[in-house]
């Protein structure tokens, strides 16, 4: 740790001289455009990958540049953003090539870079962009080479963690989905592709509201919401980040009460299906609770309606407040194992797979954090 201004918070061990200030320009061998390239050269797959403003575009059969280069987005609606590219690639006129001289290392440059937040030096003009000779007289604070490297092979080494976790995040995902397609019947089917052992009979075909209840919450005027009280009130806003709570002091039947493993649906802006998992809550008129006969369990249900939610929202109704119907829900045709058990097995492989999407999300969140908070302390 130092305090200086011209060193950073957390340095590698060894490392103790000033870091010194300089132009972009002035420490690299390479700053300027590719080269244009018609659109009808680029396609989905080839030899050679194609970068443009806002990263790669495609393949192409010939390339321009060969070896390590930061690449800042030029012009594009992701104006000022960085990527990296190793190997032969072709660069257009949309991207900024940019390449460290002898006496500093090109990879800390693109995560410094990364730290500039470029797009601000973008023209404001109806297509953003970026001017090379503004960019190489922009300056920064720069290490000795030898710690450059170091920096530089340790965000690369967070970096290929990330992309591992995006990769196996990926994979489950995928996974989900073409289970999902395979273990619920196609439109007007009544037999699964994929089914657990044991189980043969055909699905049955049902209405939603015969086998579930959608209760409403409560609607509540402003003066009912209150900064603190004894129940917290659930709204479709604060479903997913649990936090900008209103409470209420309000006694109500228990109809508006969510409770842990209650099953719930927010039906207006966002729409899904979710098992409560928090302490006892009001729960807001945008929010159904769904109540299940003997007929279903909860677990296959849940995924039931997540399975069908784009078929829902295809239906869905409104313009400024998009919401769907009870009635739409209640009508909506559904197949169903005619065995809960069967249900039950098939919502607990999905609780599964998305227990290890959740896992590896937070994974991949934890290290996206963790990069963020040391680009902070490792760059002046």
């Amino acid at each position: 740790m130092s305090e200086e201004k011209n060193v950073p918070k957390l340095r590698f061990p060894g490392f103790t001289e000033p870091w010194e200030q300089r132009e972009l320009g002035t420490v690299t061998q390479e700053f300027k455009s590719g080269n244009s390239l018609k659109a009808d050269k680029i396609s989905e797959s080839g030899k050679y990958p194609v970068y443009g403003g806002n990263g790669l575009r495609g393949y192409t059969s010939n390339y321009n540049h060969d070896g390590e280069f930061a690449l800042i987005g030029r012009q594009g609606a992701l104006c000022g953003n960085m990527n990296y590219s190793i190997g032969k690639a072709y660069f257009t006129e949309h991207a900024v090539v940019v390449e460290a001289n002898e006496k500093n290392n090109t990879r800390f440059i693109y995560y410094m870079l990364d730290t500039m937040n470029l797009g601000q030096y973008s023209d404001q003009s109806a297509q953003p962009g970026l001017a090379v000779n503004k960019l190489i007289k922009l300056e920064n604070m720069f290490p000795r080479k030898e710690e450059q490297v170091w920096i530089g092979n340790y965000f690369q080494s967070l970096d290929h963690l990330i992309t591992l976790h995006q990769r196996k995040l990926g994979h489950v995902k995928d996974l989900k989905k073409s289970m999902l397609q395979k273990m619920f019947p196609k439109n007007g089917e009544l037999y699964p592709e994929v089914r657990f052992p044991g189980f043969t009979a055909a699905w049955e075909q049902r209405k939603l509201g015969e086998v579930a209840t959608f209760i409403n919450g409560r609607a509540y005027s402003q003066d009912e919401l209150l900064d603190e009280g004894k129940y917290k009130v659930l709204r479709v806003g604060n479903f997913y980040t649990n936090d900008s709570w209103y409470y209420s002091d309000l006694e109500l039947p228990d109809k508006f009460y969510a409770q842990e493993g209650d099953l719930l649906y927010t039906w207006s802006a966002t729409f899904g299906p979710h098992i409560w998992h928090g302490n006892k809550v009001i729960y807001h008129y945008h929010i159904w609770k769904v109540e299940l006969s003997d007929k279903l369990d909860k677990t296959f249900t849940l995924q039931l309606l997540e399975e069908d939610k784009a078929n829902i929202l295809a239906n869905k109704n409104g313009s400024t407040m998009v919401h769907i119907t009870k009635e739409g829900m209640e009508q909506k045709q559904i197949s169903i194992p005619s065995s809960v058990q069967e249900q039950a097995q098939i919502g607990a492989y999905f609780e599964q797979l998305d227990n290890l999407i959740t896992l590896h999300q937070r994974e991949l969140d934890h290290l996206q954090l963790l990069k963020k908070g040391m680009l902070q302390q490792m760059f002046v």
